[in-house]
């Protein structure tokens, strides 16, 4: 039974003193694919270093609201051609989170309509990040027609699910759904089509109830897969086999 993390920021310094250790307890552990989001032009090259020195690691490219500060328009230019030239899996991790209040909206717009345009012009999917601000996405999806990606640590409500689910996109549960206490998040994952599911960790944040107050890590995420099995009353290894199958479409890795 093999399963991928399809959002974990493994390239962070979080992981600096014991990556190679990590990787081979993924493997010990079945999680034998690990999708790696990009979040600032500056890291870039060091992420695609990291991934390609290893088989199991998928890159993707973008600029994240949250590091709007250190974003320049002219990352926009160095984006579409490291697209062009390199061989990512996604654009992203991009998209808009106005829940943070002191995050300019008019420019995270700015950014995230530009780098839609970017993956309209390459083909290629995205990984969302999004809070707060699921309405003005999906609008924003439909007008860049995009057909194809994973909203990463998704927490809108089920009609907004069912808006992404209809434009093709999937949706990320991590170990918040290990908490008994995420209610809400805990009942959208049992009554969600399992095939618009894709399993995560978002590592190192948002741990696993396990690892409370520790880094966490893509080793942990069988801990989200009995979770799921638990919540939705299915058995496990069904529902790694989709969960999985649905990773490799969103990104098209199949």
């Amino acid at each position: 039974m093999t399963i991928i993390d399809s959002h974990c920021h493994l390239d962070f310094q979080a992981f600096s003193t014991d990556r190679e250790q990590v990787l081979s307890n993924c493997t010990t552990q079945g999680v034998e694919h690990i999708v790696v989001p990009g979040v600032t032009a500056s890291t870039w090259q060091n992420l695609i270093e990291l991934c390609e020195s290893n088989p199991m690691l998928h890159f993707a490219l973008g600029l994240h609201p949250i590091f709007l500060a250190q974003h320049q328009l002219a990352d926009i230019n160095i984006l579409d051609t490291f697209l062009e030239k390199h061989s990512v899996v996604a654009v992203g991790e991009i998209g808009l989170d106005f829940f943070i209040k002191e995050l300019n909206q008019a420019e995270q717009t700015q950014f995230f309509e530009a780098q839609l345009q970017l993956a309209a012009k390459h083909k290629l999917p995205v990984i969302l990040h999004v809070r707060k601000a699921h309405d003005q996405t999906i609008a924003l999806l439909k007008k860049h027609k995009i057909t194809s990606g994973i909203v990463h640590a998704f927490n809108g409500s089920i009609q907004q699910a069912h808006h992404y689910i209809e434009l093709g996109l999937k949706l990320g549960f991590g170990g918040m759904l290990t908490y008994e206490r995420s209610r809400k998040l805990r009942q959208l994952a049992k009554d969600l089509p399992l095939e618009s599911i894709v399993l995560e960790t978002d590592s190192p944040d948002m741990t696993v109830e396990q690892h409370r107050g520790d880094r966490n890590s893509p080793e942990y995420l069988p801990l989200i897969l009995d979770a799921l099995s638990d919540i939705r009353q299915q058995d496990k290894k069904t529902i790694a086999e989709i969960t999985t199958q649905n990773t490799l479409d969103a990104l098209r890795l199949s």
